[in-house]
């Protein structure tokens, strides 16, 4: 009798425990200085030579994507070949193939809801024989999407599939003009009416020359509030419960002198009425030069900036209802 009640207990105590809301935070012990300091030191090295879109270095790079995701068991996207969404680029007067790479984590209870949550995975290449190695320039973001993929897949794994499905794109072509951008939502893998959000990651590892030593631990957010009022206060209130940065709106406008708005791939998620957040650090003086080195990270920052993604990605999967469009955005 004492053996049967005790099972009893047992099973309602997990029970209760398992019914209860997780907190997010216990799925982020991948995110620290450590494990991102050795995948940027990875991503950025000689090996990938840049990963200008097309060449060898930037197939090397896809390829360390995609078995990233395969070591996590973590699935590829439809329609993609392991991992792959193949492509033909026009660039500079030559048809380059390359690819983006796209896994996905399928949701619980509204599977047909997509949360996007992007990162350019080509840099500059190889000039005059010097390698630009772009660790900011975005081995910081993707590194930050595949850490972002493992904490999403460390809650799968204590029981906690996120609501929404979870796609994890990674975007060739940026550095030639958002292509790889253009060519998924011209040919989305998943319906773009289906699509709640965008949270795309260009250059969060480093701290601009607006923040040196003032306040640094800063991110820039980029179109929190220009199609979705829901979304902007979502991100301000998962910031202040949980990373506490500074949120500078600075570059917050369509209309900014250095139309940062424009320059990331976001950008075609928002022409396609799709909310989005862009997460930025500013520029710096090693932007496009092979000066933008690992060595150069601030990775404290980098892991608090990754976090905030996270936690602002877990609760727009996992609210009961998808945030609203509530404005539109004149371009003229």
């Amino acid at each position: 009798m004492r053996i049967y009640i005790f099972f009893l207990i047992t099973v309602c105590f997990a029970n209760n425990i398992f019914s209860q809301n997780p907190d997010p935070n216990s799925f982020t012990s991948d995110i620290n200085e450590n494990e991102l300091k050795n995948l940027i030191y990875v991503y950025a090295s000689d090996f990938f030579k840049g990963r200008e879109t097309g060449k060898i270095g930037q197939k090397r790079a896809v390829t360390f994507i995609s078995e990233f995701y395969r070591s996590l068991d973590i699935k590829q996207a439809k329609g993609t070949e392991n991992y792959f969404q193949r492509m033909k680029l026009y660039i500079s007067g030559n048809i380059v193939e390359t690819e983006n790479v796209v896994a996905v984590i399928e949701g619980s209870e509204k599977p047909d809801e997509y949360v996007i949550i992007s990162s350019h995975l080509d840099h500059e290449g190889e000039k005059n024989g010097v390698i630009y190695n772009g660790a900011d320039d975005n081995a910081s973001g993707t590194i930050g999407v595949l850490k972002i993929a493992e904490a999403f897949q460390n809650a799968v794994l204590f029981g906690y599939r996120p609501k929404r499905s979870i796609v994890f794109l990674h975007l060739t072509g940026e550095e030639k003009g958002l292509l790889g951008s253009k060519f998924y939502t011209d040919n989305p893998l998943y319906p773009l009416d289906s699509t709640v959000v965008n949270l795309n990651i260009d250059m969060i590892g480093r701290i601009d020359p607006f923040h040196k030593n003032n306040f640094e631990r800063y991110i820039y957010l980029i179109g929190t509030n220009l199609l979705s009022s829901e979304l902007h206060e979502i991100s301000e209130s998962t910031n202040k419960n949980t990373t506490k940065l500074d949120l500078d709106y600075k570059y917050n406008n369509i209309d900014q002198s250095e139309c940062i708005y424009y320059r990331s791939d976001h950008f075609h998620f928002v022409k396609n009425n799709i909310p989005a957040i862009f997460y930025f650090n500013g520029l710096h003086d090693d932007y496009h030069k092979p000066t933008d080195t690992a060595d150069k990270i601030e990775y404290g920052l980098l892991k608090d900036r990754i976090k905030l993604i996270f936690y602002t990605a877990w609760e727009l999967a996992n609210r009961s209802k998808r945030i609203e469009v509530d404005k539109d955005i004149d371009y003229s």
